[in-house]
């Protein structure tokens, strides 16, 4: 149990104590300053703890926005400071220096100070309408009162438990009753994680019936991946209402909803295969191009976290005057297709069309939003002025994936004179030259020179430091490559599960490179060097893909078998190392506020 230390006698009438009870904290009184830090000596090191000034008048759900969040290491909000076990040293010697200083009033604010003097990050929750105050006489008392039942506790803490940036269908369509079943699932003592599950199975079931290949199953896997939906909304939702976040939970919305999307592409390939039809290259295709447009999203995102500089106006101008423009802004973010608006797409074109249809529409309406997003980060990117910092240009690094075979051919290349073609265009050269190659009819080893050929330019690409202007674009590049010899050498093989097995083995990859993905999100860096380096980077695996279709060229079977378990070794790998990462203490707490697509 958590431990609240009042650092004065309560006001009378006051309700703090059963607030704070109701809470999860245990409640303690000090006289003064001296005794609160005797008592906060008595509470477990592992244990989180609270100071919080008895004049305190607020809601309770300020109290608990600041007292409860599991992912801030240290809070605070006028009256009230906490401190997990991590900060509970920075605390103690904050409430020492205080007591020494001899200040009286004002304690909590006082030690959240000095907390930031000592280098801890204090996080100050946006209470925004939500009163939370330390009044000083009876007549500041009674006007915070006052402000505290002008507005609803509940209805704000309902309003904030959806994204505050979302898509159009999930905003109009999906949370104005989501967020109602996020707080049915909170009083009953459901968890995010129990709910992000049923959504995963929800659209397993989704996939199942579209794997039927009926037009009953098409109307129920259409439905059912809808209900899906709601549930993947609800669950962050009544992470954000019961302040329920978790590493485990990191993971799993990390990593759920690509599951649930290539399954169900699986799934509408399998049904249209019992019709005759074969979809698997168009399934693949959707996937290499999600994957590639979320790769773009996250690379530009790290590239320019942390830069500091002025954007120039040239590009940026419209969109600040677009921006001015509610419709506008709901448009743009529409064209691009996000998550919402791109499942609502696929349920109901799978009910009333067919797996064909949907893997088209698919694919036009990403593709376009992928070149609109695209097209306006690269004018961003030619017109701004900024340095790019060395953990960006490390992130960007990580995210590459590159193995042994480039960062060999880096390391040689970074001991001669200065690079003078710019990473990008290497990137681009060495993509059109595995995939130029894995097209060409002929001989089948000319696509083993076209990767090794790739293998060195990759390397050459990333053997400077990457804060180039374009830098963010190498990752993309890197997918797109790997990804496409896969699609490109599994369809020209003619073997009959050829493209099933390329699915499975880009799906398996994938997982791995959204994982990379959501550590670097998280602040714990890349996956570890061994794991690239066993798994052998994009160019490693893109070269063994070349060499087992050119040696196995008139054996389609068995480059089936190559694949399959090919697929098999990079999913279990990638798999235990990834779970045992995120279900350990080290992974962080991270969910997505921003993410849309």
């Amino acid at each position: 149990m958590s431990t609240a230390i009042l650092t004065g006698p309560p006001a009378p009438g006051s309700s703090l104590d059963g607030d704070l009870r109701s809470l999860g904290f245990d409640v303690r009184t000090a006289s003064d300053a001296d005794e609160a830090g005797a008592l906060l000596a008595t509470v477990p090191a592992g244990e989180r703890v609270a100071l919080v000034d008895p004049r305190f008048v607020g809601h309770l759900h300020a109290l608990r926005l600041t007292l409860t969040d599991p992912r801030f290491p240290a809070a605070a909000a006028p009256g009230a400071l906490t401190a997990q076990s991590g900060a509970r040293p920075a605390l103690v010697r904050a409430l020492t220096a205080v007591r020494a200083d001899g200040v009286t009033d004002d304690l909590t604010g006082t030690v959240a100070d000095a907390l930031d003097a000592d280098g801890v990050a204090v996080h100050r929750p946006q209470l925004g309408t939500l009163v939370a105050a330390v009044p000083t006489d009876a007549e500041a008392r009674h006007r915070a009162r006052a402000a505290v039942d002008a507005v609803d506790d509940e209805a704000v803490r309902l309003r904030s438990a959806v994204k505050a940036h979302d898509g159009f269908f999930t905003t109009f369509f999906i949370s104005p009753y989501s967020r109602y079943i996020a707080r049915w699932c909170a009083r009953r003592g459901l968890t995010p994680n129990q709910v992000t599950t049923a959504s995963l199975l929800t659209a397993l079931i989704a996939a199942g019936c579209a794997a039927t290949g009926e037009r009953g199953g098409y109307i129920a896997a259409g439905v059912l991946l809808l209900v899906s939906f709601v549930l993947d909304c609800t669950d962050g939702q009544l992470a954000r209402y019961a302040l329920k976040y978790s590493t485990m939970g990191a993971w799993l919305d990390a990593t759920f909803d690509r599951a649930k999307e290539y399954a169900f592409y699986a799934g509408l390939a399998l049904g249209a295969a019992r019709n005759g039809d074969d979809v698997w290259a168009l399934a693949l295709g959707a996937m290499v191009l999600m994957t590639c447009r979320h790769v773009v999203d996250f690379s530009f995102n790290e590239a320019n976290a942390e830069s500091a500089g002025a954007t120039a106006k040239t590009g940026l101008a419209l969109s600040d005057r677009l921006d001015n423009l509610g419709w506008t802004v709901w448009a743009r973010r529409m064209i691009i297709l996000p998550i919402g608006e791109r499942w609502a797409m696929i349920a109901v074109l799978t009910a009333v069309t067919n797996p064909r249809i949907v893997f088209w529409a698919l694919i036009i309406g990403c593709a376009f939003g992928a070149c609109y997003t695209t097209a306006g980060r690269v004018l961003r990117s030619l017109t701004r002025k900024a340095k790019r910092t060395d953990r960006a240009a490390q992130a960007l690094a990580d995210l590459a994936d590159s193995g042994p075979l480039a960062e060999t051919v880096a390391w040689l290349r970074s001991r001669g004179n200065r690079q003078y073609v710019s990473g990008p265009l290497l990137a681009a050269l060495a993509a059109v030259a595995v995939l130029g190659s894995s097209l060409v009819q002929g001989d089948p080893w000319t696509v083993v020179g076209g990767a090794v050929v790739y293998a060195l330019l990759s390397g050459l690409a990333v053997s400077q430091p990457l804060k180039g202007a374009l830098d963010w674009l190498l990752p993309a590049l890197f997918r797109a490559a790997e990804y496409g010899t896969v699609l490109v050498l599994a369809a020209r093989s003619e073997a009959d599960q050829a493209l099933p097995a390329a699915f499975g083995l880009v799906a398996a990859v994938a997982y791995h490179h959204y994982d990379t993905v959501y550590r670097i999100r998280g602040g714990t860096g890349a996956p570890p060097a061994w794991l690239v380096r066993v798994t052998g980077g994009h160019e490693g695996r893109t070269l063994l893909v070349a060499v087992l279709a050119a040696l196995l060229a008139d054996r389609g079977d068995d480059f089936t078998l190559a694949l399959t378990a090919l697929a098999v070794a990079v999913a279990l790998v990638v798999l235990v190392e990834s779970i045992r990462f995120w279900v350990s203490s080290g992974a962080p707490a991270v969910h997505d506020e921003g993410e849309t697509a």
